[in-house]
């Protein structure tokens, strides 16, 4: 199974200790290498720089076709260069799930038919899986820690569908 990620699901679970949910669920976890930049090449610490250098899991690939992330980012306002990336390396790698949490980039590379989830979702899938007994505080963690944004309704929808309302 490969899976291509954004930057944020695993900024925000690097930023809440479950970055390792990832390895759990997925065995390993590829980053574009724009993604890689917005972590590590920046100014201040971010959550999970450090593991997206050192954890041999998370690996980080270039995109071959270039051209194709310029045109996603002129056609589509708005949506950055890592998340640009990632659609475009999901598709080079005929991945079978895009991690991405942003509503723009979502809609994006659900317009092309990709299978896209975000950090709810994974976290959905680490109850299912019995990789975690619940899904409510690390949400609550998310909120607190992370600057996490969550609209009541999809957090109260969410939790029922973990069967934790």
């Amino acid at each position: 199974m490969i899976i291509v990620s954004d930057t944020s699901p695993i900024t925000n679970l690097a930023a809440i200790g479950q970055l390792d949910l990832l390895r759990q669920l997925y065995t390993s976890v590829i980053i574009p290498k724009a993604v890689y930049s917005e972590m590590v090449n920046v100014d201040k610490i971010v959550p999970g720089a450090v593991e997206v250098q050192q954890f041999s899991w998370i690996k980080v690939q270039t995109v071959v076709n270039s051209q194709e992330v310029i045109e996603i980012q002129k056609n589509h306002n708005n949506i950055d260069l890592g998340e640009a990336e990632a659609i475009i390396l999901f598709k080079e790698l005929k991945a079978d799930l895009l991690l991405m949490d942003e509503r723009r980039g979502r809609a994006v590379a659900t317009s092309y038919g990709f299978n896209v989830t975000g950090l709810l979702g994974v976290l959905l899938q680490a109850k299912k899986q019995d990789v975690i007994p619940a899904i409510q505080p690390l949400i609550e963690r998310l909120i607190a820690t992370a600057d996490f944004r969550v609209s009541q309704q999809l957090y109260t929808l969410v939790l029922q569908t973990a069967n934790e309302d």
